[in-house]
Formats: C-alpha cells, structure tokens, sequence
C-alpha cells in the first residue's frame, strides 16, 4: 500500500512538473548585427524575439493560406534573392490589383520604428497587419487565418511552442512575423568588410565613398553629393521622412496623407541603401528602373521648390550651380560605392530561406 501511494505521488508530481514546464518561456534568439550599427534596437516588451517565434514566423511568411486565394504569402512580393522585394514597379495583390507603391526592402527592420512609406504603421507588428488583411493585397482576415492555421497539423504546436497557448489567436501571427522579419539583418557587405579592415576597397570605390559623404563647397575646392544627410551611416538610412524633388506638384501627396501636415506633402520614408542593387525600380513610384537613373536625378534634375528638402534644394559643386554637377566619373564612382553595399549572404542565408521548399 504504501509503495502504491508513493508510485501514485511520482505520477501526480511529474504531471505538474510537466504541466509548469510546458509553461517556461520559449528559449531567447540571439539577433547578431556589428557593433557600428547601434544598440538603438525596437523589439516590444510584450513579443521578444525567441527561437520558437522567429521558427514559426519564417513558416508564415512562406505561408500562401494566409491569403484569400491560397496562392500568395508575403514572400510573394518580398523575395530573399531581391533583398525581399520583388522586381516589379508595383506589386500585385489577390484580386489582380496593382499597388500604388513600390514593395519596399525587409533588410535592417530591427532598428525601424515606422513603417511603410509613409511612416503610418508604429512598429512591425502594426505594420504586417496591412499586407495580410487589405483587399487589395492577401485579402484575408486575421480571423480567418488563424481558423486556416488551426486545421494544419504542423501549427498547433509550433504556436504552443512560440506563445504557450493551446489556441491559435490572431495577435500572435503578426508578432511570429515581426519576430522572423527582425532577425533579417544584413551586415556582411563589401563595405561592412571595409569597416571592419578585412577589404580594400578600389580606387573607384574610396572616391565614392568620400563622394557619397562629402558635403560640396565650390568656394573652398569641396567636391561632394552630400547623400549621408540622409543615409549616412553603416546603415545608410535614417528615421526621417524627405521630398526629394521627384516633382514640383507630387500626385502622391505621401506622408501628407498619414499626418494632415502640408510640409508633408511628397514626403517618403528614406529607405536604406542595403543591397539597393537588387531592388530595382526605384523610389515610392518605381519611376527609375536602374541606379544610374537614380544618380542621375539626384545630379541634375531635382526639382527646387519649397517642398523639396532642403537637404537637397540648390546644392552644387558649381559655384551659384542650381544642380548638383558631378562628373561623369564621380557618378560611376558613387555606383561603385553602392554596389559595395550588396550582401551574398544575405540573400542566401538558409535562415531566411523558404522552409517549405525541398
């Protein structure tokens, strides 16, 4: 009897045992980024990124049930061979719609606050919501998705896995792709090899360097194209929204439309330079189909009006020069510093590859 009653508490205590550890968070991921990139990192309180999260949100990201058609998953119009875009000037949504603006790069979002084009989206949890759910793109409700994902056989699990719940809810599959979209860092470059002194760069290359920071001073012999105002830094981007003098009177009235301010009109976020050879066409429009023609504007056909930012607004290497006026020599030298910005690896990382292809 008394061998029967201790057998008996055993049991009941690896019952709660086992009941408590399946309770245990989910083990941490480590996102590695350089040093120089910065700790000024946003990952909210209420969804860390841990190894089950970031698991299952690369599942979803592949996922085409998440759409209304079953043919489209947000890899759809953000291909890891493109540094997660596209290719295409607009992309397409589940109803043959185009969009009306141009799929942006997922490359860096760790150090991102608002998202979109306009800023309009505080965070990637908000952000993922859009794609999923607007008519136009997946078309389907979070609801939906989440009853889709409750008759697959493999979720359950993961879900249990990743957020200790025994039912699949709807929040928890924007904060699996927030998760898996913030490990997508890109850091292994030329340039990240020239900043950490394992690479030497070209002639071309230092020249477009010096170029891409330089500030132009025609009275003191300063030649420049002054692009770090805006995308200065390792991670060639900033948190700030610029008219870059596309046109006088944008058709696209931007963040206008986000915040009701008029300064706003034909303001877009600065996107990051990470792998911009991959990303063509280029701006919110997809007006440029390739970088010379990006350079090009920036050199000789910035529209000077009081939208325009003032980063950009009559700034020259001519003395009393209304346009920027670098060489043709200079432009090849700046190209040459953008394409030093491409990752191999990142767009081969098996991390961030499809798990469901063979």
């Amino acid at each position: 009897m008394a061998r029967s009653s201790v057998a008996i508490g055993v049991i009941i205590l690896l019952v709660i045992l086992m009941s408590l550890l399946s309770y245990l968070p989910a083990p941490g991921y480590e996102i590695k980024y350089p040093s120089y990139f910065g700790d000024r990192i946003f990952i909210p309180a209420d969804n860390p990124t841990t190894e089950a999260g970031v698991k299952l949100g690369r599942m979803l990201f592949y996922e085409t049930s998440l759409s209304k058609s079953n043919t489209i998953s947000c890899a759809t119009c953000h291909q890891q061979q493109l540094s997660f875009t596209d290719g295409k000037k607009f992309s397409t949504g589940v109803d043959g719609t185009m969009q009306k603006r141009n799929t942006m790069s997922l490359a860096n979002l760790l150090w991102v606050r608002n998202f979109f084009w306009d800023g309009r989206a505080a965070g990637l949890e908000e952000q993922a919501k859009t794609p999923l759910t607007d008519p136009h793109e997946m078309g389907q409700s979070l609801q939906i998705s989440a009853k889709k994902l409750r008759k697959k056989q493999a979720y359950p699990s993961l879900f249990k896995k990743a957020f200790n719940s025994d039912t699949i809810k709807e929040a928890m599959i924007v904060k699996a792709l927030a998760q898996f979209q913030r490990t997508l860092v890109s850091a292994e470059s030329r340039y990240d090899k020239y900043l950490r002194g394992e690479y030497k760069p070209t002639v071309s290359e230092l020249n477009g360097i010096a170029l891409f920071y330089a500030a132009p001073d025609p009275i003191k012999g300063m030649r420049g194209a002054d692009c770090a105002h805006c995308h200065g830094g390792p991670k060639t981007y900033t948190e700030l929204f610029q008219n870059n003098g596309l046109d006088s009177i944008p058709s696209d009235r931007g963040r206008e439309l986000f915040t009701g301010n008029d300064f706003d009109r034909g303001r877009f976020r600065v996107a990051t330079l990470r792998n911009i050879a991959l990303t063509a066409p280029y701006m919110h429009d997809g007006r440029f189909n390739t970088l010379e023609e990006v350079v090009d504007h920036y050199n000789e056909h910035v529209s000077n009006n009081i939208l325009t930012s003032p980063f950009l607004r009559n700034r020259s290497n001519e003395l009393n020069g209304k346009q920027l006026g670098l060489t043709n020599n200079e432009k090849k030298d700046i190209l040459a510093f953008l394409h030093m910005l491409t990752d191999s690896s990142f767009i081969s990382n098996k991390n961030f590859s499809n798990p469901f292809s063979k």
